[in-house]
């Protein structure tokens, strides 16, 4: 069975680095389930989160998606309450288009706490410090790539449209999972949509 999956996705950087995550995911979760992932749709959550945005995009997404399918929407909580918006934008996306296996991911405060969160497993990867300390409360982190760019050596910046993409590839998303809640979020809600793909009919309506 092959996985048609279509992303949502908030900046730049996400473009290259959920597909990344989402493939790791595979391999990890349901090594036998085929995935192809469309070039992620990238929108601002500010745009994103306007009355029938959410869902013209999951509808416009549905329709070029063939059986067996599913939507990945993932962004940045920032100042919002996960837990608060991402059922609510999760409720709107499954009534346009309730046949559609469809997911909402919200990272607190964003992408990058989930590296922080497994930042021993970084050590010495992509000019960072060999001597990385664990951090904690990595969700509270407001500028969370500012962290990730001090850890750099040297005269080495964090540059998030490479960097965040080779680092998704790296980082042990066990640990980071034990430190962050909404990366266990992320983990939770990719494999129900591997598990719903299961139960789909193929080159359905």
């Amino acid at each position: 069975m092959i996985l048609n999956l279509g992303c949502i996705v908030e900046g730049h950087a996400e473009v290259a680095a959920v597909p990344e995550l989402v493939r790791r995911f595979q391999q990890t979760l349901d090594p036998g389930i085929g995935l192809v992932i469309r070039p992620p749709t990238r929108i601002g959550k500010g745009k994103l989160i306007t009355d029938g945005e959410i869902e013209r995009q999951v509808e416009r997404l549905a329709r070029q998606l063939t059986p067996p399918r599913a939507i990945l929407i993932l962004i940045d909580a920032d100042k919002d309450c996960p837990a608060e918006l991402g059922p609510k934008l999760l409720a709107r996306a499954k009534a346009a288009r309730p046949d559609v296996s469809t997911a909402v991911v919200l990272a607190k405060c964003e992408y990058e706490a989930w590296l922080l969160a497994a930042i021993e497993s970084l050590k010495g990867k992509r000019g960072l410090a060999e001597d990385l300390a664990p951090v904690e409360d990595p969700e509270m982190i407001r500028g969370a790539k500012e962290l990730l760019g001090r850890c750099m050596v040297g005269s080495r910046k964090y540059a998030e449209t490479v960097d965040q993409p080779a680092l998704t590839a790296l980082f042990d998303m066990e640990l980071a999972r034990r430190h962050s809640p909404s990366f266990d979020k992320c983990w939770r809600e990719i494999e129900r949509l591997f598990a719903a793909a299961q139960e789909q009919p193929e080159n359905g309506p």
